[in-house]
């Protein structure tokens, strides 16, 4: 009677040891600094991240072969896009802007505007399977993509990841999971200064931008606070909600009452009128890098970010969306209307660009991997 009870327990804790198999991951955070939250069932190893790393990059994973990832997200804007709105396999257009992938795995919530979402496996199921928009287009096509990574390179590097594990779509978005949360920009200028005691690493100017940043006269913490530069922020120390969607007064259509209806922010995933025009905050780590900007990518440049917030909202003097967001009855209080000399905004732009990690743009670790990768 005890032999299958040993062998019960025995499956399981092979089972067990099975999903923490591989190489621990080391975070590369700054000392003190807390480590993301990772989900127990897919814990960051080595192999994971690697073999992550040339899924990310790899267009097979698209129906077509004609896209990855990485179409939408590159490493030299902040694994963000340079265009307004993201173009999927098909060549249908997305409604919003690309999010830059930096520090996501601190991230609270993912994508623009779904306080649902709130890890990296849900997420990625969104671009993979999708079908309004397509983006990789994989849903129909299941068993034909997934056998194209039966061969070649990959069923060595599935192995290393998952060992005695079938290739499968839940193995390939916990790899994609783990490598995008090894996307981690924590050395730039203002990391040097702020963490590192290094006095010089930013501008006279840049400090008083820094200065201009955090007062309650322009109030840009308030959205854009913490380490990360982002309310939507949640570490093994900080667990808490801070619901980081804001109305930042850029639409108010007359026509559409509030907010374009083809994007109604959060409120088109609770219902509800005060959520109209509700958008994640997004961090402004490498925000010099990726534009351009908003929800839909219709700003162009920070120094237009910075007049329509100094302004307290954009006004549209005409075409489909005329009217003036300073006037949303659901826009943030802390987007308003500020006195800004050009010495002011020049400084605030200096302090913004001394968040862009240049080891994080060219980090060959996040980089397509080579011939010799394989």
């Amino acid at each position: 009677m005890k032999k299958p009870l040993i062998i019960l327990l025995l499956l399981f804790l092979a089972s067990c040891s099975q999903e923490h198999q591989g190489t621990p991951y080391q975070w590369p955070v700054i000392d003190g600094f807390p480590k993301p939250q990772v989900p127990k069932d897919n814990p960051m190893t080595v192999e994971k991240v690697e073999l992550g790393r040339h899924l990310f990059y790899e267009k097979q994973l698209s129906f077509n072969q004609k896209q990855s990832c990485a179409g939408c997200h590159q490493q030299d804007v902040a694994f963000g896009e340079s265009i307004p709105v993201s173009i999927g396999s098909t060549g249908q257009y997305h409604r919003r802007n690309s999010q830059a992938l930096v520090n996501v795995a601190y991230n609270k919530t993912l994508t623009w505007s779904h306080d649902g979402i709130t890890s990296l496996e849900q997420q990625i199921l969104l671009p993979m399977f999708g079908e309004d928009p397509i983006e990789l287009g994989i849903t129909g096509h299941e068993n034909e993509i997934l056998a194209r990574f039966r061969q070649g390179k990959y069923p060595a590097l599935f192995e290393q990841a998952f060992p005695g594990q079938a290739i499968s779509y839940e193995n390939i978005v916990k790899a994609l999971a783990s490598f995008v949360r090894s996307l981690i920009s924590l050395n730039s200028p203002f990391d040097r200064y702020a963490y590192y005691g290094e006095d010089d690493a930013i501008s006279a100017s840049a400090l008083k931008g820094m200065e201009l940043f955090f007062s309650e006269r322009f109030e840009c913490h308030h959205c854009h606070g913490g380490f990360n530069f982002t309310q939507s922020t949640s570490h093994e120390k900080q667990l808490i909600d801070r619901r980081p969607f804001h109305n930042t007064g850029l639409y108010n259509s007359k026509a559409e009452q509030g907010y374009p209806k083809k994007d109604k922010g959060l409120a088109e995933i609770t219902t509800l009128a005060r959520d109209d025009g509700r958008f994640r905050a997004p961090t402004l780590r490498n925000i010099a890098k990726s534009a351009p900007y908003m929800h839909d990518g219709s700003v162009a440049t920070l120094s237009e970010v910075l007049d329509i917030y100094a302004a307290g909202g954009r006004v549209i003097v005409q075409g489909a969306y005329q009217g003036d967001g300073r006037a949303h009855p659901e826009k943030s209080q802390f987007v308003r209307k500020f006195a800004m000399t050009a010495q002011e905004k020049a400084d605030l732009l200096a302090f913004l660009h001394t968040l862009t990690d240049e080891a994080f743009l060219t980090n060959p670790n996040f980089a397509k991997p080579s011939n010799k990768d394989k």
